[in-house]
């Protein structure tokens, strides 16, 4: 018997096995290591980030699609509005033009309601949105069942102000015969919603979720007739805006498209 070829054979072997060892060792840590990632909840994972958020609505759990279509204003419409001079604009769009500016402090809602059922068309079915002081405008959206209807050129009320922030002229569109589909649907809880901004990269260790809340967004926009689909609305930082489809779970740009 050669027995240095035989320890030579012994030795590959060992080795071999030795490998093999550490292989199985490295494989079993490894979905060790997965499942306690796997284990550990989105709120764990915030927490563990710095990421915080305020009081989640914990109420609705189901929700609908909306069906509308866009008002067409009449002359019958222009009539009901004084101290304006008022023009319709390709049927779907009303623009006003104050006679005097009208004092108009839209950071108090009060006297921010007190204005939109004085001098709107239906104003009070708006709601305040954003003030963009370098263009001097106010933008409100129409609401419906207590909701928002986000970012839609549809039911969207412009007021131009000036320095002083009185009221000088508005655009104005709306939705009409708002319909609710009846079927009844789950929606996304709005953990979820934050879930999916964390995973897809939009939310940064150290942000605070400042606002969040359920409304509506018409997925296609500049069409007559409307689908609306339920909506989170989520604030980061007080600053930035983003939407997630309460039933797909989708984010969604400012322009109505699928982001993820």
């Amino acid at each position: 018997m050669d027995w240095s070829k035989t320890k030579t054979i012994f030795i590959i072997v060992f080795l071999i096995l030795d490998c093999f060892l550490i292989y199985q060792f490295m494989e079993k840590r490894n979905s060790s290591q997965l499942d306690v990632i796997l284990e550990t909840t989105i709120e764990e994972q915030l927490e563990a980030n710095g990421i915080t958020y305020v009081d989640l609505p914990k109420e609705v759990t189901k929700a609908v699609y909306v069906s509308g279509k866009s008002r067409s204003f009449t002359s019958a419409d222009t009539k009901k509005l004084s101290g304006q001079k008022v023009e319709i604009e390709g049927e779907t769009k009303l623009k006003g033009t104050f006679t005097h500016p009208v004092a108009f402090n839209f950071e108090d809602q009060y006297q921010l309601s007190e204005f939109l059922q004085r001098h709107i068309l239906n104003g009070e079915q708006y709601a305040f949105w954003s003030f963009d002081k370098k263009k001097g405008t106010v933008i409100c959206y129409q609401v419906y069942d207590g909701k928002m209807i986000y970012d839609n050129e549809n039911s969207k009320l412009v007021i131009h102000v000036n320095e002083q922030k009185e009221a000088l002229s508005y655009e104005q569109t709306m939705l009409v015969d708002l319909e609710k589909y009846e079927r009844k649907q789950d929606i996304v809880p709005a953990i979820k919603a934050i879930e999916t901004l964390y995973r897809r990269g939009h939310l940064q260790p150290g942000d605070h979720v400042t606002r969040i809340e359920l409304g509506y967004y018409g997925l296609v926009q500049f069409t007559a007739s409307q689908v609306l689909t339920p909506t989170w609305h989520i604030v980061v930082n007080r600053k930035k805006d983003y939407f997630v489809n309460a039933f797909e779970g989708q984010v969604i740009n400012d322009q109505g498209n699928v982001l993820e």
